[in-house]
């Protein structure tokens, strides 16, 4: 019987019945009464109609009751397409044109009602793709158009297990979930605490106090995060002070902190702060199923700024240009192989090609060995913004700019910010006939872009900057910025 991520939950739903699961601003939810829900969830999901293998759209804002939907699809043999509650409709549309889904599931609170929205839709055109899938989730693409990462139960529960054989996950776990579930890193956290018999206590969205006070409050034993969210609290000095006195108990075991590069100056300031706590940086991606490298605190003795070493399973090599293997110590691009690769992404047979090199996932990141199976991350081949832990492509932003009848070109980079790692800055080009305005553009935006896409800085000319072939050219557009050559439009808000 193949793999399935609700069959093993279900294990341990029924295991651990009177064990609180899920604790939130609203709920606080039992392994049992999760079960029962999961059970009524699957059940009216089969009733409007689901089929085994048929992806559904599920809204979440780290609600215990998205965890309850999330188990209910797989519970009835669907494949969940997470999307923000914030998620401008647009964005949904989108993302339902491409699936082809006929279902959409909203459940904001157990005391709420279930709601299944039946969708219009054809017959699905890449049903292999899809067979045994757990998620497609929706990642920035190069191209600007976001892609449907498309990864099957068995590569997720064997990439979890893996997970679980070096971080030892127990049922006296209380773990801390500020990451949301529509990304891989906080889902298998708070599948790999379900699945052995921990609670989840739920923060809908990072608030840098609440943060600190539910470490300490609820004996926090470990948290996963993004390097930007520990930037906002070494920012305020009040919350440096509370992790002396209420945090560095003995009580939090593990932070694991990933998304974004982590940089050697932050994590010799976590561990100076977080003392009594192991700080485990991990890197991987959606198309991998997350996880392929681990840094501990031995590691990062001995070859601080390094990424780690591959976990479980995970072979890689790195290469040149002519993708061949560099010599020893010698910068290349990193690709990756094991069994838990994506299937590819969804109705994208040409793009999922292009990302393989053979049977190697070329993952766009520049590396080199600094130690035996040890890498250090250099920076980034493809342009990728990533700001807050979120990875964004420039030309999904700039496609939203351009859709504006005001606009006639834009272009987007990042540039490095002590908070959130990248702020994106925006070029905007209006047309002879009409002006526009910053409040124009965002308000544009917000109808067609999650809100952390939108840019922080904007700048406004006549022409985009072109390199030395006549192009526009990306990197002279961030020197012009670093330079001051350019000012940024007095109207930021």
């Amino acid at each position: 019987m193949a793999k399935n991520l609700g069959n093993l939950l279900r294990h341990s739903l029924v295991k651990h019945t009177q064990r609180h699961a899920l604790i939130g601003l609203i709920d606080d939810v039992t392994y049992k009464k999760l079960y029962l829900k999961v059970l009524e969830i699957a059940e009216k999901l089969i009733k409007h109609g689901s089929k085994p293998h048929d992806p559904i759209l599920v809204l979440v804002s780290n609600q215990p009751s998205d965890i309850a939907a999330i188990l209910g699809i797989w519970q009835a043999e669907g494949v969940i397409v997470p999307i923000s509650r914030t998620s401008p409709k647009e964005v949904y549309l989108k993302i339902q044109k491409k699936t082809n889904a006929k279902l959409l599931i909203d459940y904001q609170s157990f005391d709420k009602e279930i709601k299944i929205v039946n969708l219009s839709s054809n017959q699905f055109s890449d049903l292999e793709i899809i067979r045994g899938a757990a998620f497609i989730i929706f990642t920035s693409g190069s191209t600007g158009e976001p892609k449907g990462v498309v990864v099957s139960h068995q590569a997720f529960i064997d990439k979890i297990y893996e997970i679980d054989k070096i971080l030892q996950f127990n049922e006296q776990d209380r773990v801390l979930l500020v990451l949301n579930i529509n990304f891989v890193f906080g889902l298998w956290l708070a599948l790999l605490t379900l699945l052995r018999g921990g609670a989840i206590y739920i923060h809908e969205k990072f608030n840098a106090e609440e943060f600190i006070s539910t470490l300490a409050k609820n004996e926090i034993t470990r948290v996963g995060v993004v390097p930007t969210m520990m930037r906002v609290i070494f920012s305020k000095l009040e919350l440096i002070d509370q992790i002396e006195k209420k945090v560095n108990t003995g009580c939090l075991k593990q932070i694991l902190i990933g998304g974004e590069s982590l940089g050697r100056s932050l994590a010799v300031t976590v561990r100076k702060e977080f003392s009594k706590t192991d700080l485990i940086d991990i890197y991987g991606s959606t198309e991998t199923a997350s996880c392929d490298f681990f840094s501990f605190p031995d590691t990062f003795s001995k070859y601080p700024g390094s990424i780690g070493k591959p976990s479980g399973g995970v072979t890689y090599r790195i290469v040149d240009l002519n993708n061949k293997p560099v010599r020893l110590g010698e910068e290349g691009e990193l690709q990756i192989f094991s069994p838990y690769l994506m299937n590819g992404y969804l109705n994208e047979a040409e793009l999922t090609q292009k990302s393989f090199s053979g049977k190697w996932f070329k993952t766009g990141d520049i590396v080199k060995e600094v130690g035996p199976l040890v890498l250090e991350l250099m920076g980034r081949s493809k342009e990728l913004i990533s700001r807050g832990g979120n990875k964004i492509s420039p030309g999904e932003i700039e496609q939203a700019i351009c859709s504006h009848r005001s606009v006639i070109a834009a272009m987007a980079v990042g540039i490095a910010d002590d908070i959130l790692g990248e702020r994106i800055h925006v070029l905007i080009i209006p047309n002879s006939l009409n002006k526009i305005s910053v409040f124009e553009v965002k308000t544009h935006l917000k109808k067609c872009l999650e809100k952390y896409k939108i840019p922080d800085v904007f700048y406004f000319g006549i022409a985009l900057p072109v390199g030395g072939t006549g192009k526009a050219d990306r990197s002279y557009f961030k020197r012009q910025i670093l330079s001051g050559e350019l000012t940024p439009s007095s109207q930021q808000t």
